[in-house]
């Protein structure tokens, strides 16, 4: 038997169901998958973000899919864990309390709804599970290139970029980051995980549904948890240790001169900030050659918001 979340689970069985996290009134839709023979335990979430949304069917379209009879090992698949920002199209953080659930961990038992939220995953989902994969996608304002992170926790370092290359994403990011769900559980846990980004722009497209979907499958098959049909990655992702997160100094309306996916040269204009009156405030640069993760598409910008992440080439640190 397979105990989680106050479930209890036979092998070969498939679970639907609402959790209730701490809360009587907030529920996550969720599917749990005993496999009928033993391994390892994945949590896959989404929509920590509320409002990147390619995470949510992909879940789901696995979560049908999935036989739990060639399962080896446990899958919990949360389907949607910001639901209140969900259905009040509140983009990231959740609207009860303004918490961002990839930056706040690791809650409190008696605290406001994100911080409930944080603590019933660091009690009942972090001590259960061997892996941890969260999927997310640019947000409304943002543009960006299928990326991801891994942790650089000594302990579960080496096991999460092993996972990650055997992943269909282009670029590889090593993140010092420890607050979110994923990093929190790997610097404070030591549970491998991954964060997973794919979309942007509050889009729900096909083929970033597609593959997100792809590479659930892809880890499943690299935990030695499920067999698929699924192709072998088609290049070997490249791995970035330092990325410059460029943020805005002042207010004001932001102009990109860059795309996604752009590959840099050292000293290349990255966009410019103006005033109301269309004066410049400020121009930003690169710091060195490198490749585009994601920048900031909307216009208007606050000081120490975010305008472009990227990655730089190792002979250029």
């Amino acid at each position: 038997m397979w105990n989680i979340c106050a479930q209890e689970l036979k092998p070969g069985e498939k679970r639907r169901l609402m959790l209730r996290p701490n809360m009587e009134t907030y529920e996550i839709p969720a599917t749990l998958i005993c496999g009928q023979e033993p391994g390892k335990t994945l949590v896959v979430t989404a929509q920590i973000h509320a409002g990147e949304y390619n995470g949510t069917p992909a879940v789901l379209r696995a979560a049908r899919e999935i036989d739990p009879v060639r399962l080896k090992g446990n899958l919990v698949l949360l389907h949607c864990v910001n639901t209140s920002g969900f259905w009040q199209q509140h983009w990231r953080t959740l609207p009860e309390d303004g918490f961002d659930l990839n930056a706040g961990y690791p809650g409190k038992a008696d605290g406001t709804v994100g911080e409930k939220l944080a603590d019933w995953f660091v009690k009942e989902i972090f001590s259960q599970a061997d892996f941890l994969l969260d999927l997310h996608g640019g947000n409304v304002n943002e543009i960006l290139t299928p990326c991801l992170f891994y942790p650089k926790a000594e302990k579960v370092m080496e096991e999460s970029l092993a996972a990650a290359r055997a992943l269909d994403v282009p670029y590889l990011i090593a993140s010092g980051a420890d607050k979110g769900e994923y990093s929190y559980a790997a610097n404070h846990h030591n549970l491998p995980g991954l964060l997973l980004e794919r979309g942007y722009g509050g889009f729900c497209r096909e083929e970033w549904i597609a593959g997100h979907k792809r590479n659930i499958y892809l880890l499943l098959r690299h935990l030695n948890m499920y067999e698929t049909h699924e192709p072998d990655i088609a290049c070997e992702p490249k791995v970035y240790e330092r990325v410059i997160y460029q943020e805005s100094e002042k207010a004001g309306l932001w102009y990109p001169a860059i795309k996604e996916k752009d590959q840099l040269k050292k000293g290349q204009l990255l966009g410019r900030l103006e005033d109301m009156f269309g004066e410049v405030l400020q121009e930003y640069y690169a710091k060195g050659d490198g490749v585009v993760f994601y920048y900031t598409a909307g216009l208007s910008v606050k000081k120490g918001d975010l305008l472009a992440a990227y990655g730089l080439e190792e002979q250029t640190i």
